[in-house]
């Protein structure tokens, strides 16, 4: 099933589609942002819309992962990205007519969050139907480099298009790419599970609890998903916390904010390049370990940094960036090569939910901590936990076995 002679030009592309949509939904990402800035100032209304970009995937996971698991993936990915096009279709439209609404912005958000927690898990759990296992890792690291040029362009592009074009048609221009990224997935051959063969009845609670059961009778996995949780409930809110340290602490401006963004896509591009040139190294729990490692040195050294020291945090941010495909890429590696195909929609689901379930506490914690100790210190704390997660990494017994 994974072996076919073809399967470098159909992942390419599928990927070629995807890397088209992932740009131009970046650019309305932004676009949106800065709109919603424009016509409320308020970072209530900022913080909501942030929330409704993972809420649907941290409450629907489970149940989602049932869907991609017992249906024709290609199919949901398809419909998906019709989704996503068509509610962006009816803002562009409703914005020739009148000046959109918060209310009509929000919920167009929330319908392509949920189109996008449909469509991540589908294209996680159709990648090991076409890629060779011992090439997982490698075109991990390629998807990783590609995430990372998104961050790089998307910001300068969507600040350029938005000064000179109206919000609807930067809206046109992501619907053309949802629906460049359904053709190109339409007209690949993607090789079916026999379950999606047969009529099924679907049971949610049963199939959820079967993909846990699945995901946890891996200990090695589970307990990377577990490091990964708490990783994640430390690290996340340091994206929220840049602008802060930035212009707060460092003293700087919107073009410092800017600096560290691009410092820390451009180590993104780098490390997934590196990553994808490695894809046949087969000690992952070393590199693992070493993301970890290199993004707890850099925060800590971020946090240790005196209010003059803003070149040297630049440096710091290239390589938390840098550090980032070894960790994600490569466990999404894992669990292609280690979870059972038919589980893999359910699986992928539910870390995607765990994680983004850690994500909003994280925040919340990371605001509490900010506003009464300081913005550098929770960059520092943030540092030593994760450099505590790369030191239990290797020890712990069942997640050194990921590597036999």
């Amino acid at each position: 099933m994974r072996k076919h002679k073809n399967w470098k030009s159909d992942f390419f592309m599928i990927w070629a589609g995807q890397a088209v949509s992932l740009i131009t939904s970046a650019i309305l990402q932004m676009a949106i942002i800065f709109y919603l800035t424009e016509k409320t100032g308020s970072g209530m209304i900022l913080s909501m819309a942030s929330l409704l970009g993972f809420l649907p995937y941290a409450v629907l996971g489970p149940a989602i992962g049932v869907f991609v698991d017992r249906y024709d993936r290609k199919k949901i990915m398809i419909a998906a990205d019709i989704i996503i096009a068509a509610a962006g279709a009816v803002l562009a439209i409703a914005a020739l007519y009148m000046e959109l609404p918060v209310w009509m912005v929000m919920v167009v958000l929330f319908i392509r969050s949920v189109g996008t927690a449909f469509h991540s898990p589908a294209l996680n759990a159709v990648t090991p139907l076409m890629v060779p296992e011992d090439q997982l890792t490698k075109c991990a690291g390629y998807s990783q480099a590609l995430q990372s040029v998104s961050y790089i362009l998307s910001p300068a592009l969507a600040a350029l298009l938005y000064s000179v074009w109206e919000l609807n048609a930067i809206i046109a221009i992501d619907v053309l790419g949802a629906l460049i990224a359904s053709l190109t997935v339409a007209i690949v051959n993607i090789p079916k599970l026999k379950a999606d063969q047969q009529s099924i009845q679907l049971n949610f609670i049963q199939d959820m609890k079967e993909g846990f059961v699945e995901l946890k009778q891996n200990k090695g996995l589970f307990a990377l998903l577990l490091l990964g949780t708490l990783y994640t409930f430390v690290y996340m809110p340091i994206n929220a916390l840049y602008p802060l340290i930035s212009m707060e602490y460092f003293g700087g401006s919107p073009m410092h904010i800017s600096v560290t963004e691009i410092a820390f896509a451009a180590g993104m591009l780098f490390g997934g390049m590196i990553l994808g040139r490695l894809g046949n190294y087969r000690r992952r729990v070393r590199l693992i370990t070493g993301s970890f490692v290199m993004m707890g040195v850099s925060l800590a050294v971020s946090g240790l940094l005196p209010p003059y020291g803003f070149v040297m945090f630049v440096v710091c941010c290239a390589f938390m960036g840098l550090s980032v495909p070894f960790y994600s890429g490569v466990q999404t590696a894992l669990f292609q090569e280690k979870i059972k195909p038919e589980y893999l929609g359910r699986v992928f689901s539910l870390t995607g939910s765990i994680m983004s379930l850690a994500m909003p506490l994280g925040l919340i914690l990371s605001g509490f901590f900010t506003d009464r100790i300081g913005v550098n210190y929770w960059f520092l704390f943030s540092g030593i936990i994760i450099i505590g997660i790369a030191i239990a990494c290797p020890v712990l017994k069942e997640i050194k076995g990921l590597d036999s």
